[in-house]
């Protein structure tokens, strides 16, 4: 009775044996688990409701056609990113020890000419005691700083000897739409070559890093984030029409949706004052005014429901060398107290002024030491005041309302 169990072993392995060695051979075996196996798998497979047929796998005979966004998202991208170069910037802080500590903080720009003139945000490179440049290729230099705009946050540096530099192209920010597709190209976090895409969302005006008023700036919901600073924004023709600057985080270190770029009509005139001055000589009226809403006009009785009025008009300026008269009565628009009684500003030159970026447009079209006619009402009579217009650099920024 012991063998039995022995021979019934042998039997199995002497069958597996002959299996393996002659029927395989013969093809016999592939046709027996074609004809066995491939039937039972489709007829569990149709009954679990998975698959009701054979499975069949296609195989895609070339790459996929990009369709008509991707093929324009990936030309602003081939256009604009030999222009984008990233920044470090190295400044000296000091330890508890009072020893000398480097810290180094990265931004993006680019490039405007092939003589090396690249543009960027002051903040990128300011108080730096060493500026390094990244070019699209990789290649590093030494950056030499120029001459810089604290105002607009703006910031001209050169690298010099550098063959084959492809500079961007400049369009005009006049005519921006909101719901206009826009990309952004920079450094994000260190990581070079980063583009993203969005809408602008809003023109307005904003207030830069030193509190400045920024007028016309582009609003955008294309991811912006640290290092993003400097670099450009862009139309989808590829061309720049503002420069990344400021995000609204609500104290997160992040993207929020809510990004704001110079536009880059701004940064030209800025470009021109330093072909033309060597320096930076931006006109101002050295006032903080309140825009005047319908509403507004109506509540507290102005003659115009329209214009800029003038609440505060800063010592030794323009306005107040030309008789301008700022505000004398206190009121609250939200929690910021605003002063009523000033001068009602309605036109410059002719052209009427209906808000800050009617301004900002009007004083990009002069410089400083030019005389304007504003026409303001002050109380119901109105009459025009001849301004020389002031150099932005001597005016004492304040923190509170609009300045121009």
């Amino acid at each position: 009775m012991k063998l039995r169990p022995v021979l019934l072993v042998l039997l199995l392995l002497s069958g597996f044996y002959y299996v393996t060695t002659h029927v395989q051979t013969s093809g016999a075996l592939s046709q027996w688990v074609h004809h066995t196996v491939a039937p039972l798998a489709a007829a569990t497979e149709g009954a679990t409701g998975a698959i009701t047929g054979p499975l069949e796998l296609t195989t895609a005979s070339a790459a996929p056609a990009f369709d008509t966004e991707e093929q324009q998202n990936i030309a602003v991208y081939k256009k604009a990113l030999p222009s984008v170069v990233n920044i470090t910037s190295t400044a000296m802080a000091f330890d508890f020890f009072n020893g000398p500590v480097p810290q180094q903080g990265q931004g993006s720009g680019f490039v405007l000419n092939k003589e090396g003139l690249i543009l960027t945000n002051n903040h990128v490179i300011d108080n730096a005691q060493r500026v390094e440049v990244t070019l699209s290729d990789k290649h590093k230099y030494k950056a030499t700083v120029l001459t810089v705009d604290k105002g607009h946050d703006l910031a001209l540096i050169k690298i010099n000897d550098v063959p084959n530099l492809t500079p961007a192209t400049l369009a005009e920010s006049a005519g921006l739409v909101v719901g206009q597709r826009v990309y952004a190209i920079g450094n994000p976090f260190g990581l070079s070559g980063t583009m993203t895409r969005g809408i602008i969302s809003a023109i307005r005006s904003i207030r830069g890093p030193e509190g400045n008023p920024i007028e016309d700036a582009i609003q955008t919901d294309a991811s912006v984030n640290p290092g993003n600073s400097g670099g450009p924004l862009l139309n989808s023709r590829g061309e720049v029409i503002g420069i990344t600057t400021l995000i609204a985080s609500n104290g997160a270190d992040q993207s929020s949706g809510i990004g704001f770029a110079i536009p880059i009509n701004t940064a030209k005139a800025v470009l021109d004052d330093f072909a033309k001055y060597g320096r930076v000589r931006r006109p101002s009226l050295d006032i903080v005014t309140l825009p005047i809403t319908p509403d507004i006009a109506e509540q507290i009785g102005l003659p115009a429901d329209y214009g800029l009025l003038i609440d505060r008009v800063l010592p030794g300026g323009a306005a107040e060398k030309a008789g301008l008269k700022g505000g004398t009565q206190k009121m609250y628009q939200g929690n910021m107290p605003v002063m009523l009684g000033g001068d009602l500003i309605v036109a410059m030159d002719g052209q009427d002024i209906a808000s800050g970026q009617d301004l900002s447009a009007a004083m990009n079209a002069h410089r400083a030491d030019d005389v304007v006619t504003l026409t303001v009402f002050r109380g119901k009579k109105k009459m025009d005041i001849k301004v020389k217009l002031g150099d932005a650099k001597d005016t004492v920024r304040s923190s509170r309302g609009q300045q121009a």
